[in-house]
């Protein structure tokens, strides 16, 4: 098992170049990192991104969640984006999301490649199985 650093003071720097304006925009896209642990006990770390302010995503891992207004997390679905085309992950997460009533996607950047992605899900999956019925009722009906 390797480490990696992750460099958010990268974020936080970009951050304070922005314009007023651009950071608001941003604030509503990107709002914190999230921490979610596997059925082996390994820890990922995920972008939180609102399901409207989500930017197109490159090949990744991500969970899509509904936030209540009490702060509760319910994972609706964990899954991994399979297409080159950026725009084509982003749309078909945002059709699923919207199926599902989620309202935010947390995506993990880090996999190097398409096994170590396909790992982290089933890791993540195994993690929340009872959590994803919702998808899978949904699913069934289709």
């Amino acid at each position: 098992m390797s480490a990696r650093i992750v460099e958010l003071s990268r974020v936080a720097a970009a951050r304070a170049a922005v314009s007023p304006e651009e950071e608001a925009r941003q604030e509503s896209s990107v709002q914190r990192f999230q921490f979610w642990t596997g059925a082996s006990g390994e820890r990922y770390v995920h972008s939180v991104f609102s399901l409207i302010g989500c930017p197109e995503l490159p090949k990744a891992v991500y969970l899509l969640v509904r936030r209540d207004q009490h702060d509760r997390h319910t994972v609706l679905r964990v899954g991994r984006t399979k297409h080159d085309a950026e725009s084509l992950n982003l749309a078909e997460i945002r059709h699923r999301g919207a199926q599902l009533g989620a309202n935010e996607v947390h995506v993990h950047f880090l996999a190097k490649s398409d096994r170590e992605r396909r790992q982290i899900e089933l890791d993540l999956r195994a993690a929340h199985f009872s959590e994803l019925s919702a998808e899978r009722t949904s699913s069934m009906r289709h």
